[in-house]
Order: structure tokens, then sequence, then C-alpha cells
């Protein structure tokens, strides 16, 4: 969805003419996948990190038109809300030092932001859900003045027949709302990992990313609060999907984790792209077919927690990514780089033994897992790979850490590196300071005052300590 289109307004012929054009491409990407075109490259590792753009009162500043502009920065562009902002890092062939080098240029990168933001009066937050964002922040003149923004609330709106949407998240409290547009989904800020994969590994790698999204969304759980209720450990998830709602059959849905593992290919997503997935965006582009535009385009407004992605080096030839979209922002960059070594080592690690999970965990289980685990973080108790009940904190401890460093250096990350990265996870573990965890700690110790709560989280995310050494 990073791709803009040139109207939100379309004809009954647009979507005749996009739909052509995105069986002809799905039907060429058989063939690449068939004939071996795609790059069989070693392993690049890459990310996208949204933020939020704060105020002086510590409420969402809708100013990312004149954030955009003083920065000048081609790794920061818009996104759905204008109090938010994408930050993107170069992609790094994960090997020797890669983590590190993610983490100097999104240091240098985030440095660069707020000074951009500090001359506008604004502060930027890395978190799941800002506490103090509002449902009267999440209205029409908040949203980006892109056409692709607009034309995407107006199609979904065309597919509910113009029904409200519902928000029904139940926690430790119960929220209840009937939001008029997408905008909801914008109260939510989150850390995308991509991962570059050889066509021949990336139906084993995205089948174990969907296994992994319930310790990966425990482990780094950082949304509890949002309009003033306590609800998930990880309430990113229900509201994202409950934003991008269709309304119709569980199947159709388009933020969704899925409904199986694929049997053979990433591949069996584009066909499903295709067969159950309405176009949203019909924006008929003057491309070859092989640059896939209408296929990408189309595979952007389908949002599964784990999604499989296609794009080209300098060269022209096709590559595939596996993006993992189930973790929060924030708390700190050291959070975020860490969380991103234990995904980038647990996947390989299970990647490289060959198996398919459902050896180990049937699909409805890995689905149940995740829930649970955003619904409950690291004390959730889920069944695991030998189909015991375990918590996730133990799954993570005794199983994922160990099996993190044998995929890390099966990649050839330096041992050093190993060290740094993971040993914030087991320190976040060994405390049991998540991001959530800290916040909801924070509202016990001192009330309910989400805005003294946010205070308190900037002062800490900017001293650039890890989660597991805030003081209260």
């Amino acid at each position: 969805m990073g791709q803009e289109i040139d109207t939100s307004h379309f004809t009954p012929a647009d979507f005749e003419t996009f739909g052509i054009r995105l069986r002809q491409e799905t039907e060429l990407l058989e063939g690449w996948f068939r004939d071996g075109v795609f790059a069989s490259t070693p392993k690049v590792g890459g990310f996208e990190l949204e933020a939020y753009l704060v105020a002086a009162d510590l409420s969402p500043a809708p100013i990312v038109e004149s954030f955009l502009e003083r920065l000048a920065d081609p790794l920061v562009v818009p996104e759905l809300a204008t109090f938010n902002a994408e930050i993107n890092g170069t992609p790094q062939r994960l090997r020797g030092d890669a983590l590190s080098r993610l983490a100097v240029e999104l240091e240098a990168t985030w440095k660069h932001c707020v000074q951009a933001a500090a001359g506008l009066d604004a502060r930027l937050a890395m978190i799941g859900i800002l506490p103090t964002v509002r449902p009267e922040h999440l209205d029409m003149a908040h949203m980006s003045p892109l056409n692709r923004y607009r034309a995407l609330n107006e199609q979904i709106l065309q597919l509910r027949r113009r029904r409200p949407f519902t928000l029904n998240i139940r926690g430790k409290d119960h929220l209840f709302l009937e939001p008029q547009n997408v905008m909801t989904e914008s109260a939510t800020t989150s850390f995308q990992i991509h991962l570059q994969v050889s066509p021949e590994e990336a139906g084993r790698l995205y089948n174990w990313s969907k296994v992994l999204a319930a310790p990966m969304v425990a482990v780094s759980a950082n949304s509890p609060f949002l309009f003033g209720c306590d609800l998930w450990e990880e309430s990113r998830i229900p509201l994202f999907e409950q934003a991008f709602s269709v309304g119709g059959p569980f199947f159709r849905e388009r933020a969704t984790f899925g409904l199986r593992y694929v049997e053979d290919s990433v591949l069996e997503c584009f066909h499903a792209n295709l067969d159950r997935f309405p176009v949203l965006l019909p924006q008929v582009m003057d491309e070859p077919p092989e640059r896939l535009a209408h296929l990408r385009l189309h595979n952007g407004t389908i949002w599964r927690w784990n999604r499989p992605l296609i794009g080209f080096d300098a060269a022209g030839t096709p590559h595939l990514r596996i993006e993992h979209r189930v973790m929060p922002a924030g708390p700190s960059i050291a959070d975020a780089i860490a969380n991103a070594a234990l995904y980038f080592g647990t996947v390989q690690s299970f990647a490289g033994e060959g198996t398919h999970p459902r050896r180990h965990l049937p699909f409805s289980v890995a689905r149940g897992n995740f829930y649970q685990a955003a619904r409950e973080g690291l004390d959730a108790e889920v069944e695991w790979l030998d189909r015991r009940p375990s918590t996730l904190r133990q799954v993570l401890t005794d199983d994922l850490l160990p099996r993190a460093s044998r995929g890390l250096t099966a990649l050839g990350i330096d041992a050093s590196e190993i060290d740094r990265w993971l040993g914030i996870i087991a320190d976040r573990l060994r405390t049991g300071q998540t991001g959530s965890a800290w916040q909801r700690a924070w509202i016990a110790r001192h009330g309910r005052d989400l805005t003294a709560l946010t205070a308190a989280y900037l002062e800490h995310q900017e001293s650039g300590l890890p989660v597991h050494q805030w003081p209260l």
C-alpha cells in the first residue's frame, strides 16, 4: 500500500481492465515460479517502522506534510493519518554485523526525524497505540491527502454497503464503537520485518513465520490501552483487523491470520488474492506485465499478518520477501532490532530443519496461539510443538532463544552480535517487562492518567534504553 495512485474515483471499466491484467500477471507469476526466474541470493533483512508525531500537549500532531518537507529524507514517507510517518531501513545481507548496521542506520534516521519534529514543536513516539489518541483524532480531516487512502476508504465502505464499522474488543475493559471510516487503523503503528528469501525456501519460511507469530507478538507487546480502555496486551491486533473489516465471510476478510499453511509455495497466496479478494484499487497502469504492477498493488490491499511480497533489484530481477507484520513499534530502537534478531534466527532455524509445521502443530492451533498471545502476552498458555501446554515465556526461554542463536549462527551473524541482541530478549524474558507490561505497571503505580503515562514513556524512550531497564 505504499504505492500512490492517480485517482480515488473508478469506473466499472477500470475494474474490468484491472481484473484482466491481474489475471495475466498472476499467470506470468506462475511461470516465474515454474521456470526459476526469481533471484536466489543469500538472505537479506530489512524493516519498516511506523511512528506517531506527538504535539506539546502529548496528543497526536497532524503535521506530517510539514514534517516530511522539513525532513526531506527518502527513507521517511507518509502513512494513513497526518500524525503518522513510516521510516524505512536499507536492506542488509544477513551476515557479520548486519543487525548493528540496521540499528546504526535507524538511530541516524530517527535522530534526524526527532530534530525535524522538534522544529515544529513536536516529538516522535514509537509505540503500538499512543495512549492519548482519541476517537476524534481518527476522522477524515486527519487522513493523509494521498489518493490511495481516500480510494481505499471508499471501496471498503462500498463492500460494507456503507454500514459503519464495528470496534468491539473485550479485555480488562470492554470497548465498543461504530466508526464511520477506516481511520481507526491509523491508531496502530507497527514494526514490520522483511526477509528476502529464495523461492525454494519461501514456503517453509512463510509457514514457520505463522507459527512464530504468537511468541513474537507476546515478546514485543506494546499496545494495552486504547481510548482510555485497558484491553489486550497487544490491542493493535484486533484493532487493525476490525478497522479493515469488509463485513463479509471470514475467508474474505482483508486483515487476517489466514486460513491454512501453504502446501508447496507462496504462489498459493497470490492465487487466493485473485480468487477470493475483490479488487479495491483498480488503478490501471501503463507498465509492462513483467513489472507485476497490478498484482503488487492488489497484494498491498490484503493485510495478512504474514505476507509474501515481490520486489525487483536494480537489474530488474524479481525477488521474494516475507513481511512479518505482527509486532508493534517500539519501545526503543534496541528493542526493535532485538525483535528482528529473534525473528531472523528462529525462522532460519525452523526452515533449516526442512519439516512442515503441520507435523508439529495444526494450523488452527497456531492461529489460536496467535490470538491468545495478543490477549495475554508472555503469560498466555499455548499448545506448542510438543503438543503440551506451556506459557509463551517458557517457550521463548527454553526453545526459541536457543533456536534463534543457532539460526543466526547458520546465517553467519557474528557471535558478539548474537550475544548482544538476543541478550536483550533474554533480559526482557527474565524480567517479564515488555512495553505493555511496563505501561500497565506504570498505571498501577501512578493511576490511569494516560497523558502522564505518555510523558513518562517518551522520556524513557528518548533515553535509548531497552524496555526491560525502564523504571516506574
